[in-house]
């Protein structure tokens, strides 16, 4: 694939970020529905947390699954394929009769999902071979979240006060309909040259431990800890079953050696505390300015925009900072920045003013922007061009189980803290604790983002490309400095 035009490797990346779009859409979006889903479907804290958790847990569980199977089968075909089942489910949601239904065909929606971004991801770094034409391609892929999240919550605000919440999943069908026929006529199939065998216990692990970990995490505040003790043991005993199975397997669904990388590594636990902090933030920003303050869904959609259009205009800043100079200084950006945003609502009580309020959005805002490019681009550096799609798929994983821990996490202890009593009345109070938590993860991209950007950490990184290399011929991914 690298001898296609420069013209061709752009409508390929434009194919892949309008994958991005629909999926990173959904969820901001959604989040701007969820005041109006909960009157109309009578809906719980808890209840919203699955309306949004069972999307993000499909996708993280399936995610690994859907980059293998891409690496051996066709990478275009895996992505046609998701885009198929995406909009599929996308149409089904938006004629579910309740809350039960809309959550199933939440999961048909993830199910599709899954086959996109990392499969995308894949095509990118087999598409763009040069590491600055990669990390400016990244870049570009970051600042869709960051449009996602600037047009996400004006365009779900407008449907719902204009027509109803069913028509935020509207949306994704004409995108989704152009992107297949895009990717019929522009994207070239690939696919590794030694893909891994199938691995369906470790699928089977992984689907137990972050189902029945954000099940005893958002169920813990109103059934007791008594209910949930025995999901919260499925989750150890699965936990244990993974890291001490999958050594053992010639082709694991998840190959432990890659986190022997220091930069991997890294990247994994950033990416589950940003986005952690992302659902969080999400989840009670929206919950608070509609149902404490009041407003629409219009101008609550209006008031994240001092959140999304920074996240839009730092993301290829930080791509090409990332291409230029490598991710250390973008991620202290990015720890700085959400560390400094939370603290504002945890610490100065930041809902109680309007300007305070703008800035703590804002700081978040920049935050976000600066940590998505580094992830990625880290995250699939120096790994084995066969092993491109699952070393995407892990960084993207991360990501997914990072939002589903934040909205399940913040979300109980939101839960927790109410107990019963009006969201006007205890809102802020009772998320108090939530916006700590939030600080607890921007202070992990800090440090973390420190500890592994620097010599040492690269050093590892090189010592493990060299291991996994051992004894094969094969191309390996650029590495961006």
């Amino acid at each position: 694939m690298s001898q296609l035009s420069s013209r061709r490797r752009m409508l390929v990346l434009a194919i892949c970020c309008m994958s991005l779009l629909i999926v990173s859409l959904d969820n901001t979006v959604l989040n701007v529905a969820l005041p109006s889903m909960q009157r109309e479907l009578h809906a719980t804290t808890s209840d919203l947390q699955w309306t949004i958790d069972a999307y993000t847990l499909v996708l993280a569980s399936l995610l690994m699954l859907s980059g293998s199977m891409a690496d051996r089968i066709g990478r275009k075909r895996v992505f046609k394929l998701g885009l198929i089942i995406f909009t599929l489910g996308s149409a089904l949601c938006s004629v579910a009769p309740n809350l039960e239904t809309l959550v199933a065909f939440r999961m048909v929606q993830a199910t599709g999902g899954s086959m996109l971004n990392p499969v995308a991801m894949s095509i990118i770094t087999n598409t763009f071979t040069d590491p600055r034409e990669r990390a400016r391609a990244i870049g570009a892929w970051g600042a869709v979240v960051g449009i996602a999240m600037a047009i996400g919550p004006l365009v779900g605000g407008l449907l719902v006060e204009l027509v109803d919440w069913r028509a935020i999943f509207w949306i994704n069908i004409p995108v989704g309909i152009a992107a297949l026929l895009l990717t019929l006529r522009f994207v070239p199939e690939s696919r590794a040259a030694k893909p891994r065998r199938p691995d369906p216990v470790g699928q089977i692990l992984i689907i137990l431990l972050f189902g029945s970990l954000t099940y005893a995490i958002i169920e813990a505040p109103h059934a007791g800890l008594g209910y949930v003790l025995p999901f919260a043991g499925v989750a150890v005993i699965a936990l244990i079953a993974l890291l001490r199975l999958e050594p053992r397997r010639a082709e694991p669904l998840i190959d432990l050696r890659f986190f022997r990388s220091a930069p991997f590594s890294g990247a994994t636990v950033i990416a589950i505390s940003a986005f952690a902090a992302l659902g969080g933030f999400l989840f009670m920003s929206t919950l608070y300015l509609q149902n404490v303050r009041g407003l629409d869904a219009l101008h609550a959609g209006l008031w994240m925009l001092p959140m999304a259009v920074p996240t839009m205009l730092c993301a290829p800043i930080s791509g090409r900072l990332v291409g230029s100079r490598g991710p250390r200084v973008p991620l202290l950006i990015a720890g700085v920045a959400m560390t400094a945003g939370s603290l504002m609502f945890a610490a100065l009580h930041a809902e109680t003013s309007d300007v305070t309020l703008f800035l703590g959005y804002l700081l978040f805002g920049i935050g976000f922007g600066f940590v998505n490019a580094p992830i990625t681009n880290t995250a699939v550096s120096g790994m084995p061009d066969a092993q491109a799609g699952v070393a995407s798929a892990v960084a993207s994983t991360s990501r997914q189980l990072g939002q589903t821990l934040g909205v399940a996490v913040v979300g109980a202890v939101l839960a927790t803290g109410l107990a019963g009593a009006s969201y006007a009345d205890a809102f802020v109070a009772a998320a108090r604790p939530g916006w700590w938590v939030l600080v607890a993860c921007g202070v992990a991209v800090l440090a973390i983002g420190l500890l592994t950007s620097g010599r040492w950490a690269r050093g590892t990184a090189e010592r493990t490309a060299e291991r996994l290399e051992s004894g094969e011929t094969r191309e390996v991914v650029g590495v961006g400095r």
